[in-house]
This record gives C-alpha cells, sequence and structure tokens, in this order.
C-alpha cells in the first residue's frame, strides 16, 4: 500500500469499541482496530487517534438523567481517557509505541496535551492518542477531533462511523437513504447532517480540513481510506 496522506487524525466513537452490545469495552474489537493502526504504522502514516466516551458515559445523556450538565461533560472527558489507555495498551501488545495526551491533566496515567510533544511523538514514530475533548465542557469530541487535526497538521480527518458515509437520512430507518460521494462544508451544515456537529463543521471549514466519513468495522476500509481510494463519503471545499 502506498498511502496518500502522510499523517492524519482518527475521529471514532466509544460505541465502536463496545462491539455489538454498545456498552464498555469488546476486547475483540480493540484489537481489530489496533490490528489496523498497526499496519498504518507500518506504512510510516503518522497517526492522531480522538476516540469518544459513549460506550461508558455521555455528558448529554447524564443530563437527561439529572447531572448537572458541566459535570457530565467532565464524567464525558473521563471516559475518553479511559478508552485511550485501552487503546494504548492494545497497541502496546500489537508492538505499536502509542501515547495518551489528556486535555485533563492526569499526571500519573497520561501526558498532559501540549502540542509541541505531540509533534515530537508524531515525528519519533509513535501514535498520540488524544484524550479528554478539548479539556472543557460545552464541546464534542467531534470538536476536538477537528481541534486537534488543526493543531498537528493532519492532512486529512478519518471519521469512522457505523455507517459507510454520509445519507441524506438516516440509512438504518430509511432503507431509501441517498449516500453523498462529496459535500462540500456549506451543504453539510446547510442540510444540517448530524454525522458531526456544526461546530467541528465550522472549524474544518475554516482551517480547509477535509473530512472523510466512511464505515469503520468494515475490515479494511481504514487501510483504504489512507491508500486514497474512494471510499465514504469526502467533506471539504467544492
Amino acid at each position: 500500500m502506498k498511502p496518500k496522506y502522510g499523517r492524519i487524525l482518527l475521529k471514532t466513537s466509544g460505541e465502536i469499541l463496545s462491539g455489538a452490545n454498545g456498552v464498555g469495552i469488546d476486547p475483540g474489537r480493540l484489537d481489530a482496530l489496533a490490528s489496523e493502526l498497526r499496519e498504518l504504522h507500518a506504512h510510516g502514516v503518522q497517526m492522531g487517534v480522538v476516540v469518544g466516551g459513549g460506550n461508558i458515559f455521555r455528558g448529554h445523556t447524564g443530563n437527561l438523567q439529572g447531572i448537572d450538565r458541566v459535570t457530565g461533560d467532565h464524567m464525558g472527558m473521563l471516559a475518553t481517557v479511559i478508552n485511550s489507555l485501552a487503546l494504548q495498551d492494545a497497541l502496546a501488545r500489537a508492538g505499536v509505541p502509542a501515547r495518551v495526551l489528556s486535555a485533563v491533566r492526569m499526571a500519573q496515567i497520561a501526558e498532559p496535551f501540549v502540542r509541541r510533544t505531540a509533534l515530537e511523538h508524531l515525528e519519533q514514530g509513535r501514535i498520540v492518542i488524544l484524550a479528554g475533548g478539548t479539556g472543557n465542557p460545552f464541546f464534542t469530541t467531534d470538536t476536538a477531533g477537528v481541534l486537534r487535526a488543526v493543531e498537528i497538521g493532519a492532512e486529512v480527518l478519518l471519521k469512522g462511523t457505523k455507517v459507510d458515509g454520509v445519507y441524506d437520512s438516516d440509512p438504518m430507518r430509511n432503507p431509501n437513504a441517498v449516500r453523498f460521494k462529496n459535500l462540500s462544508y456549506d451543504e453539510a451544515l446547510q442540510r444540517q447532517l448530524r454525522v458531526m456537529d456544526a461546530t467541528a463543521f465550522s472549524l474544518s471549514r475554516d482551517n480547509g480540513l477535509p473530512i472523510i466519513v466512511f464505515d469503520i468495522n468494515a475490515p479494511g476500509d481504514l487501510l483504504r481510506v489512507v491508500a486514497g481510494e474512494e471510499v465514504g463519503t469526502l467533506v471539504g471545499k467544492e
């Protein structure tokens, strides 16, 4: 494989790590992801990874259950750290060097996120797993993913989901939903497509960061995307 991209940011939800049950961490799914990242690493691709925490706790869900929104978002940030540590461990077992850098400082278990440190790890061949969201409440991990992608100079943000791209309606509910091959940033915002939140799309547009939405559960699709094959939906300039 000849990679099209030399440096990427992979953003995926916590649910992807949970497998079929949607809760907790499934060791098989975790190892499968680590295996694909190992292959990309072997081809010299520099990678940042942002994993959500929805398989453990969602701040918004906690708010609906009576938990203060700020407190709930802080709990969600901690959930992303748990997932990031699990992925780091899986990568270590796969023989791939990785470091967890957290926006929420917890020096005993993760390095603090410092842009220069992240860049140094990338340049030394380590995968950087960027945990803790942005470190602030009211921002999603999608926004954190775009922010970190811009900060580390990623050429593209890969949004790994449970579907094979962006559709005009929910393909799980509408069998006639149409998948987009390409979308502009503005069209994605105007259509209010919920693959990423508006803040993340706007930040991507303002910084010219392309987004590729693809099915991360499809074996080999992550590698195909990085190789430049037409997989999923590309969101970018006209």
